[in-house]
């Protein structure tokens, strides 16, 4: 069976100004190499949905939603936090970053494919649950998850973030909820400055030095995740993939390479045939310098679809 490759030209139209560095070319820069790569040949592909109220409401509370859709302006920018702003098509652009998760939940859930990767933007994992920051809206990934759990009835759940941030975002969402787990990695004293002491029993934090590099890294994974990983049984598994962890690039100063981004992948697909056969959905978080952001998310999607 065929991966699922969810996005929409909409996500490429929220800008947040010149020099910003989530700008719209990564979604570009990341099908281009994807394509070139031969790995859509092994893809279907699909446009993402808006979202609905509904949907953002499990995840985020209402009065933030009805805020944030009041204010979107039609015209200029209209700044949220220091580092994030919002243009006339950022809303639509959200909405259908978090339409994608649900789509890719359904999807999969459905069995009509195996997984799903979705080239969205802006990214999710900042967002908390009545705060936008940090690049970010709405919290795609967990928009995703509570859709499973509360529309599909799935019991456990788990959420991988290997973005060089802490998700602090999914872990306001998510934090104390029996039915989520949550494992990750990031780079220690940088944005959002938390992480490092977990807020629950459900969190797997890990927070690593600056260069730390590969074997730090896959010694995190192997003694960290996995055993939590094996231990709850998950019936899917959803991952925040952010690549700017990547030696390139300058937002973070963990060293990991594409070699890095593949094996990790292909130790949480190898957990999810053991528990939850197979089924994997990878949204796009971070990853700012083009080159190495498109090379990793190849070599995530290599491993995530099976792809020779």
């Amino acid at each position: 069976m065929l991966a699922a490759y969810i996005t929409h030209a909409d996500c490429a139209r929220h800008e947040m100004g010149p020099q910003h560095p989530e700008c719209p070319e990564r979604l570009g820069a990341i099908n281009d190499h994807l394509l070139v790569k031969g790995l859509l040949d092994y893809m279907l592909p699909y446009d993402a949905p808006l979202a609905t109220e509904e949907q953002l409401g499990r995840a985020h509370s209402s009065l933030y939603v009805q805020e944030l859709m009041a204010k979107a302006p039609t015209d200029g920018h209209l700044q949220v936090d220091p580092d994030t702003s919002m243009c006339q098509h950022t809303l639509k652009a959200a909405l259908r970053a978090a339409g994608a998760a649900v789509q890719a939940t359904d999807l999969v859930l459905a069995g009509e494919v195996p997984a799903a990767f979705c080239a969205v933007r802006p990214p999710g994992h900042h967002a908390e649950r009545a705060a936008a920051m940090g690049f970010c809206f709405f919290n795609n990934v967990a928009v995703g998850i509570r859709h499973a759990l509360d529309v599909h009835g799935l019991e456990r759940v788990a959420l991988i973030d290997f973005d060089v941030h802490h998700g602090n975002g999914s872990e306001d969402i998510f934090r104390g909820d029996a039915r989520v787990l949550m494992c990750s990695i990031f780079e220690k004293g940088l944005y959002p400055f938390n992480g490092e002491n977990a807020t629950g029993p459900n969190m797997v934090n890990v927070g690593l030095p600056t260069r730390s590099g590969s074997d730090a890294f896959r010694d995190a994974v192997s003694t960290h995740w996995i055993p939590a990983l094996d231990a709850f049984r998950p019936q899917l598994i959803y991952i925040s993939a952010g690549f700017d962890a990547h030696r390139e690039d300058d937002m973070g100063n963990l060293g990991l390479v594409e070699a890095d981004y593949e094996w990790v992948t292909q130790q949480l697909v190898a957990v999810a045939k053991r528990h939850c056969q197979g089924r994997v959905i990878s949204c796009l978080e971070g990853g700012y310098v083009l080159s190495p952001l498109a090379r990793s998310a190849a070599a995530h999607v290599k491993a995530l679809i099976g792809a020779d």
